[in-house]
């Protein structure tokens, strides 16, 4: 059995933003002020987020009337 290679990057001590769904993972990443501090989609309810941006994303999230919670 041929086992296929896979690359793979391990980062430590990032923030992720978990969505209940899809679409509030697209609403997020259509708000021009929390879009910057988005550095990619990692699945279709998870965002990766920008490093040292953790508290204004939070801040931004609510005033927006979300309630996260941040694990650490």
């Amino acid at each position: 059995m041929d086992k296929a290679r896979i690359p793979v990057k391990l980062h430590r001590r990032v923030c992720l933003i978990h969505t209940e769904d899809a679409l509030l993972a697209e609403e997020l990443l259509a708000h021009r002020k929390l879009a910057q501090d988005i550095v990619g989609r990692l699945a279709d309810r998870v965002l990766l987020v920008r490093p040292g941006r953790v508290e204004a994303v939070v801040a931004e999230l609510q005033r927006l009337g979300h309630t996260p919670q941040v694990l650490n």
